[in-house]
């Protein structure tokens, strides 16, 4: 366990720039415009902060299953380049899109074995808002290191468990997505609109407030899995927002049981003429 709660105050960080055994995450992104984020980065953000982009350092290439944001295979020798080591590190990470790509890095560095990561509160807005320390020039390289990642693969579901749910209703399957994307009203980025059968709506939207704060009351979001020993497979379009809920989980002390479908709607389309065979 890290000695580090998994969410940290503005305030907090800015007492903390500098040390030496801090590394700052930026992970802005926009699905819309995939140069959006590098490009505020080399703007301005928090003064030491280096930046990681979601497609190119934590997804990898598509393939035809899987989904659109694969398991990076290179985050661990980036990591490691950026002098971050097991344990040992502590790792802020921040975006400015209600924690929608900092949960996902902060998931990512859990599922690798690291538990030192922290969430910025109010990430990117907060921090411009109280008028911290902001710079647009790369920092100095840090010293490498090699990051032994121990990964927790079983945290982990893939589509056939997912498909044999169906049946068996051993797992509570929870669509992380907005509302509007789970009734199948609008799809914006997948080929199909609508939700896996039997999956239960809790927007990652509800984990923070409109200024991106995580809501003090995170314990009433999860009030009916409590009663519950069955695991919550959690998922969204493609493995991103769904960590928003993990995160989320993790506060109440549902962590534990919960799982990641990673390759979410996006993988269970690509299944498209097998599952609609069965219907």
């Amino acid at each position: 366990m890290s000695k580090y709660p998994s969410i940290i105050k503005a305030e907090q960080l800015v007492e903390e720039i500098g040390k030496d055994d801090l590394v700052i995450l930026d992970c802005r992104f926009r699905l819309s415009d995939k140069d959006w984020g590098l490009e505020q980065y080399l703007k301005g953000h928090i003064a030491g902060a280096y930046y990681l982009d979601l497609d190119k350092d934590l997804s990898s290439s598509l393939k035809a299953h899987g989904g659109r944001h694969p398991l990076p295979t290179n985050l661990e020798e980036t990591l490691g380049n950026l002098g971050i080591v097991l344990n040992q590190t502590r790792v802020v990470v921040y975006d400015d899109s209600r924690f929608a790509f900092a949960a996902r890095l902060w998931w990512l560095l859990r599922y690798l074995g690291h538990s030192s990561v922290q969430i910025l509160d109010g990430g990117w807005n907060a921090w411009q808002n109280q008028n911290y320390p902001i710079e647009s020039n790369i920092p100095p390289r840090r010293i490498p290191t090699i990051f032994a990642a121990q990964p927790h693969r079983d945290w982990l579901i893939e589509y056939r468990q997912i498909q044999e749910n169906l049946t068996s209703k051993e797992a509570i399957l929870i669509d992380s997505r907005e509302e509007r994307r789970y009734q199948g009203k609008e799809e914006p980025i997948d080929p199909v609109a609508g939700h896996i059968p039997s999956a239960i709506n809790s927007p990652y939207l509800w984990i923070t407030d409109e200024q991106g704060y995580i809501k003090e009351d995170q314990q009433s979001i999860w009030n009916d899995y409590q009663n519950t020993d069955k695991p919550l497979w959690i998922y969204c379009g493609s493995g991103v927002t769904a960590c928003v809920n993990l995160f989320s989980l993790e506060q109440v002390g549902l962590f534990e049981r919960a799982k990641l479908y990673l390759g979410g709607w996006s993988d269970w389309c690509s299944y498209l003429e097998e599952w609609k065979s069965t219907e």
